[in-house]
């Protein structure tokens, strides 16, 4: 059963479980130094060794793709077309703006906006294939303008590879694990070198992307999936239902409610052990609700938000649109109660790639703005510069860089 605690005991829910990234990382270093040295042969030796693959390139031809979409159901195909849709509007939205201003008089400055090259996108096919993530990472790439857009699965479904064709995108490739990592970040024979790695996977995968982050550019270092629930009353149904439909994904996977109400508390657990007695997931669900969900007695809902954002969780349900305001980290944030996580997961249009394990700290969720470059301009007239050389000069000499100086005193002379 769900551990029902107080906020004095919060140490107990904040503490993280470990991905064990240390023990993965040695296991994986051999395999991106065997990719980066032998390329395609080693790409197919652990492909074939790990994967099972028996085919004789890892490369999925244009044929299956095809037939892959034509296999799809229409209920299905019209499930990718209005998400998809929604996923593109809201990139659309988030895409930055080329603009140049005037700064002071003679002194423009702005930024172009410059999409990457080459990207790849991973794309988890174990327990539960994922063609949603391969609209939450190709989509947005397709916004930004991205002209060769990849993606990696090792085991991918008959769903992922029609996804792939209804969008247009055929650089798809039948490989998984630390090996894939390798490949988009060295490039082979038959793999083009990414500029940037996006999408979630296994251990493996994560301390893959982190040894490489450098040689290659990644979105972040996934840990287990986590929600947060703050709410002071509410339908129990409905917050027992979102609490499993994140701790459905993965025995780690983290389930939280923070509410001042122990009436609302009482009912939550009576609900969750109600809907698991008829959840399909419910052995993995069951597991992980005992070992790192919670439902967590605060003194008030302010309290619930400054512990929400020392969490910093990946994603954030509140019940009232006010506690927004005092929002700080969380990877995505879902307000009042018909807004529930699997909208976000698949068809409501913002990213579901998103920071774990206190990364929304530092950012949000993946977005069209990763997979572009914002490239700043400036023009200056003469009169600009004279105007600019003293702080210039006096800045440059106090720095010991005379050149630089000079640089300046050379162009305004007479």
């Amino acid at each position: 059963m769900i551990r029902v605690i107080e906020s004095n005991q919060i140490d107990k829910v904040m503490a993280r479980r470990s991905a064990r990234l240390d023990e993965a990382e040695k296991i994986v270093r051999p395999i991106l130094e065997a990719v980066r040295r032998r390329g395609d042969k080693a790409l197919l030796e652990y492909a074939k060794k790990l994967d099972g693959f028996t085919g004789s390139s890892i490369r999925v031809p244009d044929e299956e793709l095809d037939a892959a979409a034509s296999g799809l159901s229409s209920e299905f195909t019209g499930a990718v077309e209005k998400a998809s849709a929604n996923i593109r509007a809201f990139a659309t939205i988030q895409m930055p703006v080329e603009q140049m201003r005037q700064l002071a008089r003679g002194l423009r400055a702005g930024q172009i906006v410059r999409p990457l090259d080459t990207v790849a996108a991973y794309i988890p096919a174990g327990r539960y294939p994922l063609p949603s993530t391969l609209m939450m990472t190709a989509v947005p790439a397709q916004v930004a303008g991205v002209k060769t857009i990849c993606v990696a699965s090792p085991h991918p479904t008959a769903e992922i590879l029609g996804t792939a064709r209804l969008l247009r995108v055929r650089d798809v490739y039948r490989m998984g694990g630390a090996q894939a990592i390798a490949a988009f970040a060295y490039g082979t024979a038959t793999v083009p070198k990414a500029d940037r790695i996006v999408g979630p996977g296994n251990v493996y995968v994560a301390a893959a992307k982190k040894l490489l982050a450098g040689e290659v550019g990644i979105d972040f270092i996934a840990g287990p999936t986590e929600i947060m629930i703050i709410a002071s009353e509410g339908d129990a149904e409905f917050v027992a239902a979102d609490m499993l439909a994140q701790a459905e994904h993965d025995v780690d996977a983290s389930a939280i409610l923070l509410t001042p109400s122990r009436r609302l508390a009482r009912a939550v657990v009576v609900e969750i052990e109600r809907q698991l007695k008829t959840l399909p997931t419910a052995s993995v669900a069951r597991k992980s609700m005992e070992k790192n969900g919670a439902i967590v007695v605060v003194r008030s809902l302010e309290e619930a938000v400054e512990i929400s954002n020392c969490f910093a969780p990946e994603h954030l349900s509140i019940s009232e649109e006010r506690l927004l305001e005092y929002v700080t980290n969380a990877g995505s944030v879902f307000v009042g109660p018909f807004s529930t996580e699997a909208a976000g997961d698949y068809a409501s249009g913002p990213n579901h790639v998103l920071p774990t394990n206190g990364a929304a700290r530092l950012r949000g969720g993946l977005s069209v703005a990763d997979f572009v470059k914002v490239i700043s301009v400036q023009h200056l007239s003469l009169d600009a510069l004279r105007n600019l050389a003293p702080a210039i000069t006096t800045l440059a000499r106090a720095e010991g860089l005379e050149a630089h100086a000079r640089s300046v005193e050379v162009r305004i002379r007479g």
